[in-house]
């Protein structure tokens, strides 16, 4: 497991919305992302292993890290993707999958993402889109360590296990349905 030094050329969003399995293959399939990383962010440890995030002894967010290109797609298209996809209003759980490892989180890479984060999650309370309040936090990002080799592309490899179909295909359907002009094409 390893820091990835430099991201290629884009913008960069830090998210976490529960298992970082669901937000992969949700955004590996948004046109204008150039790159999604399963990853972890937001913990008190150094290179952070699988096991000790899930256990919730790191500290650490189970997170994607996106690089898109901003002149095809806006970072709040990015944030409004993130909130169609996972539950923002429960506290550290996801469905079945409980810890704050799973907490809801977006992690700023600029003080124009805060404030772009912000003003999302205020418009969206103002609309009550949710049937709760938002508990996503909004923090500046902390070290992004890469996940483990198995957990990169974990739904395309494996569409037939239980979780992903379970769990991570009714994600991915729903951002087909909703945003399906925002897909990749080809």
């Amino acid at each position: 497991m390893n820091q990835t030094a430099t991201a290629p050329a884009g913008e960069v969003a830090i998210l976490g919305g529960g298992c970082f399995w669901c937000l992969e293959a949700v955004f590996a399939e948004v046109d204008g992302v150039l790159e999604v990383c399963s990853g972890y962010a937001g913990g008190h440890t150094d290179a952070p292993a699988y096991d000790e995030v899930c256990r919730g002894d790191s500290g650490h967010a189970e997170v994607v890290r996106v690089v898109f290109d901003p002149l095809r797609i806006s970072y709040r298209e990015v944030l409004e993707i993130f909130f169609a996809i996972h539950d923002p209003t429960t506290l550290n759980r996801q469905g079945n999958d409980v810890g704050t490892q799973y907490r809801s989180v977006i992690f700023t890479t600029s003080a124009t993402q805060d404030a772009s984060a912000r003003a999302l999650i205020e418009e969206i309370a103002d609309d009550r889109l949710f049937h709760a309040a938002i508990v996503t936090a909004v923090e500046p990002a902390p070290r992004f360590w890469a996940a483990e080799a198995e957990h990169h592309q974990y739904y395309a490899r494996n569409p037939g296990q239980a979780y992903c179909q379970y769990v991570v295909a009714p994600k991915l359907a729903k951002f087909r349905e909703r945003f399906a002009a925002r897909r990749r094409r080809g």
